[in-house]
This record gives structure tokens, sequence and C-alpha cells, in this order.
């Protein structure tokens, strides 16, 4: 009897095997291609004026579906970042707001506990990488083991042997292998490279702007001096990216070819400073940012391509978007010098809650299981990536995680009626934490001016748009007939104000904009497209 009874067990142990090793080759690679302040109108599938084209986005967008309203969480960087990764707006980790982090500075937002989308798909048997700018904070400490603040002169101050391995990189956060940089690669001291939580090369060089290639130049603006590794190299950051994920991806298939993979491929363009590489000086008439996001495109075509010769194109997931509106001198000077709106018509850019600061292109591609040549005017924000992703992979999300968060997934596929949104409202916040919030074509902003910008003086005066209710303590737009939001109607929508304020209030005290209970489609329902 103890014999069949041992024999029973080590057979259902088997068949538990199989099914699992069946279940990990059914589901699909995912690669998230994530770009940086690039605006709604850097894609020229979203913008037909475009002073250059954007092919292969265009050719992902013509294979796939292109959301025309899609949003970041936040108007800046790190913010937006914690929203890819935890599925939630930024308040929920600092309590408010949250700045981009320069220098050592840190801890992570991503704090212990907080499910990453990396951990949720390693539970479904995915390996797991990002390669890029990382940006959620890192903690660093000195040689008496304390805690480093940012600021650039703390970056000398960091006892790597204290400090290694991370205690909050990606390695804690769900991720099996990574190549990062702590903050913005070409912007923000500290420039080291951290590889799978460890730091080959520390930061004991100094950097001076004047020895970048053609130091001169004002789209060179925004490269901060400080602190660098030996070997940093600045001008060919995102090709050192595309490698990291290229290599990655390759030695994945030859080694677990029957597992999924998922990668994140998180690049710099096009934060300032603007510094294409070599070989995409001069590739458009836009000058310099027109070349940087035509390397971009390229990069993007580069990983398209990358899956085809894998033979992986048909079971890969693969979703592309900005982490907040374009930098304002880049918009000021894109206007001036080529006649390009990077915000793509929509007032404001990074830092701004209105449109133009979180509006951002988000494009999805899937053959054979998304229908090509969608365009969907759905409303959406990066943290939904989260829950869209859970649903992909069957994986039921606790009521605790990515709570802002909600599936997409019909909307991508093609099965949700259009004329009935998702989501019933959105959350978004501009660069001082203020609140936006959406229902249906009503937008209600918790603040008065841009959020984030000042548009009193300068260059950015040209921009300003006089206020048609000044004494009013926060903006009410309707989108529909005003998408410019120029008219006010705080005090004229009086009731549609108070109700907004009202769910506002609800949606932060709740902890949760997204539903409980949230179910998945899984991959085993995920119907074929038609031909």
């Amino acid at each position: 009897m103890i014999k069949y009874t041992r024999m029973i067990l080590l057979l259902l142990c088997f068949f538990n095997l199989v099914a699992r090793h069946v279940q990990a080759q059914a589901l699909p690679n995912i690669i998230i291609i994530y770009a940086d302040d690039l605006g709604y109108g850097d894609v020229s599938c979203y913008n037909p004026n475009s002073a250059y084209q954007t092919p292969r986005l265009d050719q992902m967008a013509a294979q796939g579906v292109r959301f025309t309203d899609a949003h970041s969480p936040s108007t800046i960087c790190s913010p937006s970042r914690y929203g890819l990764y935890s599925g939630q707006q930024i308040y929920r980790s600092t309590g408010r707001g949250g700045g981009a982090f320069e220098g050592p500075g840190g801890p992570s937002y991503l704090k212990p506990g907080t499910l990453t989308i990396a951990q949720m798909l390693k539970h479904k048997g995915y390996r797991t990488g990002v390669f890029g700018k990382w940006h959620v904070g890192l903690t660093w400490y000195d040689k008496d083991n304390k805690r480093l603040g940012g600021g650039f002169k703390n970056s000398l101050l960091i006892d790597y042997s204290k400090s290694t391995p991370l205690v909050d990189g990606p390695q804690h956060r769900g991720f099996d292998e990574s190549f990062i940089t702590p903050n913005c690669p070409n912007t923000d001291p500290l420039y080291i490279y951290i590889e799978n939580d460890m730091v080959p090369f520390p930061a004991n060089q100094r950097h001076r702007r004047k020895d970048l290639p053609n130091p001169g130049g004002k789209w060179r603006w925004d490269n901060d001096e400080g602190w660098m590794s030996a070997g940093y190299d600045f001008m060919n950051a995102d090709l050192l990216f595309y490698e990291k994920t290229k290599t990655f991806i390759t030695d994945h298939r030859k080694q677990t070819p029957d597992h999924p993979f998922f990668a994140v491929f998180s690049t710099q363009i096009a934060h300032a400073p603007v510094l294409p590489a070599e070989e995409f000086n001069g590739a458009t008439k836009a000058g310099p940012r027109g070349d940087f996001v035509w390397e971009l495109d390229v990069l993007v075509g580069r990983v398209l391509d990358l899956v085809t010769q894998l033979d992986i194109n048909d079971n890969t997931l693969i979703l592309f978007t900005s982490d907040n509106g374009p930098e304002t001198v880049h918009v000021d000077w894109m206007r001036g010098d080529h006649q390009h709106d990077a915000s793509g018509g929509w007032r404001g850019m990074k830092r701004d809650g209105w449109e133009g600061g979180h509006r951002v292109p988000f494009i999805a591609r899937w053959p054979g299981r998304i229908p090509a040549g969608r365009v969907s005017d759905q409303m959406t924000n990066t943290t939904d990536i989260f829950a869209t992703v859970a649903s992909v992979v069957g994986y039921t999300l606790p009521d605790e995680a990515a709570t802002d968060s909600f599936d997409l997934l019909p909307a991508m596929l093609g099965l949700q009626d259009e004329a009935r949104s998702i989501r019933p409202h959105l959350l978004t916040q501009s660069f001082r934490g203020e609140f936006q919030l959406r229902q249906g074509d009503w937008k209600y902003l918790d603040h008065t001016g841009s959020g984030g910008n000042s548009y009193d003086k300068g260059p950015m005066k040209k921009y300003a748009i006089s206020e048609s209710a000044p004494d009013a303590t926060g903006q009410l737009y309707n989108l529909k007939t005003d998408p410019g939001e120029t008219t006010n109607l705080f005090f004229t929508e009086e009731a549609r104000r108070k109700d907004m304020q009202q769910l506002l209030k609800h949606l932060k005290s709740s902890g949760r904009s997204a539903p409980k209970n949230r179910r998945p489609l899984g991959f085993a329902n995920v119907p074929a497209a038609a031909p």
C-alpha cells in the first residue's frame, strides 16, 4: 500500500511538472520598450505634420493597435517609472508626489512588499530582465554604513563594498538580469553602469561637459557635470542598452526556449541632452533631436527584426510607450527651428498637468492576436500595463497589488466596445504631485496653473493662455469641445466640478482607483485575430 501511495504521489508530481512546462511553453514573451520624454507628436503615425518620419514605429502601429488617449502616470520620469513597475500612482508610495532622483538618491520608490510586474511574471515561470534607465531610486552607503542622500557631492562618498549588491536594485524587485544606470544616463551624475546589482567600475573620474564630442550647441543642454566611472559612454548609451537586451533574449532562447521571457528595454531617448550616436547624425532634416528620435525608431525596428529572426514573432507581445511629455526647451526649439510640435497639438509639455505633459504614444503589437491596424480611443494609463499583462498570463492580482491598474486586454484584442470605456476615471499627477482627474471627456485639475512649468517669463511666456476664471482654485475642461484646455468651466459647471472633486477625494482616501476582484482573461482564452 505504501509502495502504491508513493508511486501515485510521484506520478502526481510528474504530471504537475508537465502541466507547468506546457503552460510555460504556451505563454507569450513580453517586451516593453520605454521611451523617455517622447511626446505625443514625436511619432509620425500620431503626427501627420511631423518634421521627420518614424517608419518602424509606424509599422508597429500598423501591425497592432495604436491608442490615442494614453497617459503617463506622472509628468516626470521617476514617478512614472514607479507606475510602470508597480501599477500604482506615486502617492501610493510617498503619500503625495515624487521627484526625479539625482546623485545617489534613494531609497527606491518600490518599497519592500510592493508586488512588481517582474515578480508577478516570475510567478508564472518567466525569466525577467531590465536594461537601460532605472531611475526609481537606490540605496547607497558611505564608509560608516550611513545611508547617503541625493546630490552630486555624495557620489564620491559611496562605499561600494557596503552598498553592493544593492538592497533595492532590480534583482530585489523581480528581475533575473539587469544592466542599468541609476538615473538619467546622460543627465544626472551618478554616471555608472550597474550589472545584476553590482557596480563593475565605481565613479572615480570627473566628467566635464566640454569632453563630449561637439560640446557646443544648445542641444547639449542639461548634461550635468559630476562623477563617472571609467569607460562610461555618453554617446552610445542606447545602443549599449539594446545590445544588452538582445543578448538577454538570444541567450534565453538558446538556453531555455521552452520558457517565456519578459524584457524591459528602457531607453533615454528623447531626454536631454540630445546625444544621438554617431551613425545617426544627419539621419533626418529635423536637427539633432530629429536624429535622436530616428535612433529610437531604428532600435524599435531592431527589436521587431530580432523576434522575427528568432522565430518568436507570433508569440511575442511588444508594448511601446513614453514616461511623460516632451521637455520644455525641446518643444520650443523644435517648433521654432523645424515647425515640429513634439506635444502633438496638446497644451503643455513635460511637468505640466495639461495634456501635453502626460498624453503619450502607446502602441501594442502581438501578431495573430491583436488585430492589425486598429486605432483605439480607450482612455489608458501606463499603470494599466500591469493588469493587462497579468490578464494575458492568467495571473489573478490580489486586491492590494497594482491598485491603479485596469485590464486593457479586451481593448487591445478588439473585444471591447469602443463606445464603452474600460476606465470610468483616470488619475495623473504633475511635477509637484498635484492631481488631474478624467471622467470621459471631462478633466479636472486640482490646482491652478500648469502644475509644473512657469509660463510668466522667458521663452515659455509666448505659450501662456489667459486664465478664463482667474479666481478659481482649480480647473475644469471639456476635452471634447475644448481639447486645448483654454476655457476653465470651474464656476459655470459647478455641479460637475463638485462631483469630480468628491470622486478625487474618494480615490485618494480609498487606496485604489482600480476595481477589486479582477479576473484575468488568460492566454488560453485569447482568440486568434481574424486574418
